[in-house]
């Protein structure tokens, strides 16, 4: 009977160590750089809904995703997170009363690696980009959805008609969007971040907020 029971408790303590919503293994917190280096690997279909919890240098947000408003880029978001991505990722460009965008890598091989990784525009926008709600960032080129993203800090609705389709919004932790530092606007250069990763944002902008952890759970 002694058996039974301690066998019982590890069972029970090992599933407390994975569900979603727990405190996470430090393990579990880094990046799966192998699959992160090669990005048609990272093709699962996500869930109709999820969420995606954000651990920030300002505190915590949640991202409500739902997969019909934009499929491409649901997917695309859900592997990313995933495999720790958006994890150590800077918020590098900051523009009040209009958005704040990350997703560019503090990894240069990585960036290396997902510079072409576009995936295919989702046409028919089912959400604006109202205040809250969270859209990839792209070229003027279709199909050129990599790996940014953005939140809009007000209704840019704008933005509708140019191919910007949501896929998710913030359910919790807007204030903590808004206080994302924005000192430094769109100082920032893309192609040395592309190039030299965090390395050069800690030198010449060392006030970034930046992400600390993504995680993935299963929405409520």
């Amino acid at each position: 009977m002694r058996l039974t029971l301690l066998a019982l408790m590890m069972i029970v303590s090992l599933s407390l160590a994975v569900a979603p919503g727990l405190a996470a293994d430090p393990q579990e917190a880094k990046p799966n750089v192998e699959k992160l280096m090669n990005p048609a690997q990272l093709n699962e279909t996500a869930p109709d809904k999820f969420q995606a919890i954000f651990d920030t240098s300002k505190g915590e947000f949640i991202v409500d995703v739902t997969r019909a408003w934009s499929p491409n880029g649901a997917d695309r978001f859900y592997n990313l997170v995933k495999n720790g991505y958006y994890n150590n990722c800077r918020f590098f460009r900051v523009v009040k009363n209009f958005m704040v965008q990350f997703g560019i890598s503090g990894d240069p091989k990585l960036n290396a690696a997902w510079n072409t990784a576009t995936i295919r525009d989702d046409h028919s926008a089912k959400q604006s980009n109202a205040r809250g709600y969270i859209t990839y960032a792209k070229t003027g080129a279709p199909n050129s959805r990599t790996t940014q993203v953005f939140i809009n800090f007000a209704d840019n609705s704008f933005l509708d008609s140019q191919g910007f389709t949501p896929f998710g919004k913030i359910s919790k932790g807007m204030d903590i969007v808004d206080a994302i530092n924005a000192q430094y606007g769109e100082s920032p250069n893309q192609t040395l971040i592309q190039s030299q990763g965090n390395a050069y944002l800690e030198k010449s902008f060392p006030k970034l907020d930046y992400v600390k952890t993504a995680t993935i759970v299963p929405a409520k």
